[in-house]
């Protein structure tokens, strides 16, 4: 990797997912948590195309991502660890929501309730 590539004027911090850091998380190892944090904004600008590649190592960078390529740089994979972690995902199903509100729930339906003097009913009609 050229000493130029990669350079971030900033530390790249992600609270919202990472509140105690990123060499905290577990997600990463102490490198890829060291080279996140000094150049993930600058993994994120080219990500989102803020910011043009500079080197060809930057731009390597942007056609793995643009191309959907398997990951075979070091900051590519890093990169692609942070969003698998980070990015919600979508999932569907077949059936719909399967989640009932509290106005249909069952729990006061007339069909619940066992009413005793018809128990005593069918036990003295066995009789």
């Amino acid at each position: 990797m050229a000493t130029n590539s990669f350079v971030a004027e900033k530390r790249f911090f992600d609270d919202k997912n990472y509140p105690r850091g990123f060499s905290r998380s577990g997600d990463f190892t102490k490198q890829e948590a060291a080279l996140l944090e000094s150049q993930g904004r600058t993994y994120q600008a080219l990500y989102e195309g803020t910011r043009a590649p500079a080197t060809a190592e930057e731009q390597a960078f942007v056609d793995t991502f643009q191309t959907e390529q398997t990951a075979t740089t070091l900051e590519t994979k890093i990169w692609e660890k942070y969003l698998k972690r980070t990015q919600k995902r979508r999932v569907f199903t077949l059936f719909g929501s399967s989640k009932q509100s509290s106005d249909e729930s069952d729990d006061d339906s007339p069909n619940d309730d066992i009413d005793v003097d018809d128990l005593d009913d069918a036990v003295g009609a066995k009789d």
